[in-house]
């Protein structure tokens, strides 16, 4: 039997108190990871973790906009098509590629269009994986294994919560469209643990972008306590949850996975 560990976004922005766009408890969800690491580093055949990369000016963050006085959106702000159409915000890219974007994620059933603080920088602290994290997966990759790392988000006209593509794909930028070399890589395990931050957003639209593959779905082992909620954003995901449920993925604590066999 071959375990893939998959990581979402367990990055400094997000995981640290200090972090930019920092979600409650999700240090302690990061040690808890780093345990089950250690503890299980022979059971776990590949890690692989995401990467979220941003650029200063992306579509998600405060000074891609402005309104007619000049004033930045605040974060957690939301934007719809209709408020750039009425010049109620102005963006800085293309109005009409923007407008069409907002208005493919309403017609999609995608998440609506939140402003977030600047967050994942590419190059920056923030965008590393965090330290307790990072150095159980440094020793399990000194048994001679290699962890594999997915980048997304850095095309600055769509957001990229989901692991596979973006929310919504720009056809004119293949790093945006679905991950079939990813996907591909699933179907070569026959569990895979998945964990990460946050479990309203990344995660969960992570396991949405694998509905279309019920095979894939039911090989999923999700550790729900090395996952936590973005405050005020706790019921977004409840049904992106109910139907993994549905296809067969089970929910388990970190410590029911130490347990087991030990």
């Amino acid at each position: 039997m071959k375990t893939l560990l998959f990581i979402v976004d367990m990055q400094n922005d997000f995981c640290s108190p200090r972090g930019s766009l920092y979600v409650p408890g999700a240090e302690k969800d990061a040690e808890r990871l780093g345990r089950l690491i250690d503890r299980k580093k022979e059971e776990i055949d590949k890690i692989i973790l995401t990467l979220d990369q941003h650029h200063v000016m992306d579509i998600a963050h405060p000074f891609y906009w402005r309104n007619a006085k000049g004033e930045n959106p605040k974060p957690f702000t939301t934007i719809s098509w209709w408020e750039v159409v009425s010049g109620e915000w102005i963006p800085f890219g293309d109005k009409a590629e923007v407008v069409e974007y907002l208005r493919q994620l309403k017609e999609t059933g995608e998440y609506q269009h939140v402003i977030w603080p600047e967050h994942c920088i590419k190059g920056s602290e923030g965008a590393a994986i965090i330290p307790v994290l990072f150095d159980a997966v440094i020793r399990w990759a000194r048994q001679g294994r290699y962890c594999g790392i997915v980048e997304k988000g850095l095309h600055p006209g769509t957001e990229f919560f989901g692991a596979f593509r973006a929310n919504v794909p720009v056809a004119s930028a293949p790093e945006t469209a679905f991950n079939v070399k990813l996907k591909e890589e699933f179907e070569q395990y026959d569990t895979i643990w998945l964990a990460g931050e946050a479990r309203t957003h990344c995660v969960a639209n992570t396991l949405k972008q694998l509905f279309d593959f019920p095979e894939i779905v039911r090989k999923l082992v999700i550790i729900e306590d090395c996952m936590s909620d973005i405050p005020g954003c706790e019921g977004l995901a409840v049904p992106i949850y109910d139907k993994a449920a549905r296809l067969g993925a089970r929910f388990v604590k970190s410590d029911s996975i130490l347990l087991d066999k030990d």
